[in-house]
């Protein structure tokens, strides 16, 4: 209650004017804060893509049929691969063969249609396809077979039309990103990566300001308390960390066409609420440094692993047990679940509240423990 009722009063009205006015005088914070992480946001977004398309495509097509060509017309419309003609092995003794171009990494996947290919579909043999894919790179590899794997069921269900060949049908629904763009997932992520690191480096850098300026030796001959002091340096911040947010997810919905299909105005109050997490990790770096190289050491040391282990980019379910289990201490986990549950999923409170209350807690605490420190640095 005593902080409250100070509030109003002039000295804490004027202890937050000078920490606004500290604020903007610092241009190169202000350049972090607004215009770094736009730019991250974009390189960030676009480079972690996973859509991988464009994969170079070379067949031979020993059957020449009107099927045979069917298939490849499949191959080259599915925008997947850039499909081209290899040159029979027999009609020239100087061309490579697959093989030899998979091998030199002038091509990823190989598909090889053998002479019999429309007489084994109308008799009772089965018909073989030889597919030839470069493993050296196992993310494209395995995207590249996943898309040959579907485009080939999809030929062979148009093959067999309605018949009924097997007793069970399968039916996949993908909802919440139909179309698995992969943007949606990695974007959001992005959002508390950047916010995580922006409040986390403007809190720290308040303090160390004070400390290196001799401020804080003259804070302690004025009327204001070690709370009040921190309030001031908090709310200029709070505010500035809003306006990344909304700057961030404007972003995000005009250039990568990331959905909004919760409530806004929960996204931003639990981004508010994060923003105070961020901060308090600042602070607390902040205390415990006394230049600035050291405090950019430390929040290296830290904010690197927050965001490895937080399931921003990596799934949680991919990582070892034991790194799953230390994600429970990670503030992050729980901030990302919580923007793709409302910005993916459009859901509320009713399913997010063990986030929010893990959120709560990491803010109350390390609020706590920057402010004991911070009132020692004074005393």
């Amino acid at each position: 209650m005593k902080i409250i009722n100070n509030l109003f009063k002039n000295r804490f009205l004027a202890l937050l004017k000078k920490e606004k006015n500290q604020l903007l005088r610092n241009k190169q914070l202000i350049v972090l804060l607004i215009f770094i992480p736009s730019i991250y946001l974009m390189l960030v977004g676009f480079s972690l893509n996973d859509d991988i398309k464009n994969i170079p495509f070379r067949y031979v097509d020993y059957a020449n049929t009107n099927d045979s060509r069917e298939l490849i017309s499949t191959f080259s419309q599915s925008g997947a691969f850039i499909t081209k003609p290899h040159i029979s092995e027999q009609a020239s003794s100087k061309q490579q063969t697959l093989s030899e171009q998979v091998s030199t990494a002038d091509i990823v996947v190989a598909l090889v249609i053998p002479p019999d290919f429309k007489r084994n579909q109308n008799g009772d043999e089965t018909t073989k396809v030889q597919a030839i894919i470069d493993g050296a790179d196992a993310a494209t590899a395995i995207i590249a077979n996943a898309y040959l794997n579907e485009i080939m069921n999809n030929y062979i269900h148009k093959l067999n039309g309605n018949l009924n060949s097997s007793l069970i049908q399968q039916e996949f629904n993908i909802i919440y990103n139909p179309r698995l763009i992969s943007y949606w997932f990695i974007v959001p992520a992005v959002l508390g990566l950047v916010l995580t690191l922006t409040s986390s480096v403007a809190a720290t850098n308040s303090v160390i300001t004070e400390k290196e300026a001799g401020t804080l030796e003259q804070l302690l001959i004025t009327p204001v308390s070690a709370e009040e002091i921190i309030l001031a340096k908090i709310l200029p911040l709070v505010i500035v960390m809003i306006g990344d947010i909304i700057l961030a997810l404007g972003m995000a919905r005009l250039i990568f066409g990331l959905p909004i299909r919760g409530n806004i105005f929960l996204f931003l109050a639990l981004g508010s609420l994060y923003t105070f997490v961020g901060i308090g990790l600042g602070m607390l770096i902040g205390t415990f440094s006394r230049t600035h190289l050291q405090a950019s050491l430390t929040s290296f040391f830290i904010n690197v692993p927050l965001g490895l282990i937080s399931g921003a980019v990596t799934p949680l379910e991919s990582m070892p047990p034991i790194f799953q289990y230390i994600s429970l201490v990670n503030p992050l986990r729980y901030y990302v679940e919580i923007m793709r549950g409302i910005l993916l999923k459009g859901v509320g409170l009713d399913i997010l509240w063990p986030n929010v209350i893990a959120l709560f807690v990491f803010a109350i605490f390390l609020l706590t423990v920057s402010t004991s420190r911070f009132r020692r640095n004074l005393i």
